[in-house]
C-alpha cells in the first residue's frame, strides 16, 4: 500500500512534453511547469479539449466589424407613397457605402422602383445584421406598408420592408437597440410611439 506522501511525490515527478510554437521541444517536471505558469500573468492552461481556442478566430455569419444603419425615404410618385411620404421609411444596415447600396434603387423593387433619399444614418460596431433586421421587423410589424406595385416586367409585387413610422420613433428604436432594450417594445400606430410589452425579445 502506497502512502499519501509517496503518491504525491510521484505526481510531482510527472514530466510534461512541451512543444513551443517555433517547433522546439522540452521535457519539464509538472511542478516546474506549474511554477512557471503561476509566475507568468499572461499564461493560460486549457483544462478540457471542449473549451476551444483562447481567442475566437471566426466571425458569425452576417456579423460586421462595423456598420451603418440607414433610414430611407422614397421619391416614388406612387399615390400611396406620395400621400405618406413624410412618415414612410425603410430601415437597413450595410458594411459599405450607403450611397453605393442605393445607387440602383430605381431599378430595384425593394426600393419601390424609385430613387431614395437618405434621411438618417447611425454608425455602430459589432452589428449582427440578421438579428438587427429581425428585431426591427418585429418592433415595427404593425406599421408595415401594404402596397402592390408592378416590377419592370409588369408582374405585381408587394415590397414588405417599408414602414409607416415617424423618423423620431425610428431614432428612439435605434437608441434602444444600442442599449439592448428594443426587444421590450412594439410600435403602436394609434399612439404613434413605442409601447412596452410583456414579451421580451432581446438582441
Amino acid at each position: 500500500m502506497e502512502h499519501v506522501g509517496e503518491i504525491e511525490k510521484r505526481l510531482w515527478s510527472v514530466r510534461e512534453r512541451i512543444k513551443a510554437p517555433n517547433g522546439t521541444e522540452s521535457n519539464l517536471l509538472l511542478r516546474s511547469l506549474q511554477r512557471a505558469l503561476y509566475k507568468d500573468e499572461t499564461s493560460r492552461s486549457v483544462l478540457e479539449l471542449s473549451t476551444g481556442p483562447l481567442f475566437g478566430g471566426e466571425q458569425e455569419e452576417k456579423d460586421l466589424a462595423s456598420g451603418t444603419i440607414y433610414v430611407l425615404r422614397s421619391k416614388s410618385s406612387h399615390p400611396v407613397v406620395a400621400e405618406n411620404r413624410e412618415v414612410l421609411h425603410k430601415i437597413g444596415v450595410t458594411g459599405g457605402s450607403v450611397e453605393k447600396r442605393i445607387a440602383n434603387a430605381a431599378k430595384d423593387v425593394t426600393y419601390l422602383l424609385a430613387d431614395a433619399e437618405v434621411v438618417a444614418t447611425y454608425e455602430l460596431f459589432n452589428i449582427n445584421r440578421k438579428k438587427f433586421e429581425q428585431l426591427m421587423h418585429r418592433v415595427f410589424e404593425p406599421a408595415r406598408l401594404q402596397i402592390d406595385i408592378k416590377d419592370r416586367f409588369g408582374n405585381p409585387v408587394e415590397p414588405r420592408e417599408w414602414l409607416l413610422v415617424p423618423l423620431f420613433v425610428i431614432d428612439e428604436a435605434i437608441e434602444k437597440f444600442k442599449d439592448g432594450t428594443v426587444g421590450e417594445y412594439l410600435y403602436s400606430p394609434d399612439a404613434a410611439r413605442l409601447v412596452q410589452t410583456n414579451n421580451t425579445y432581446r438582441r
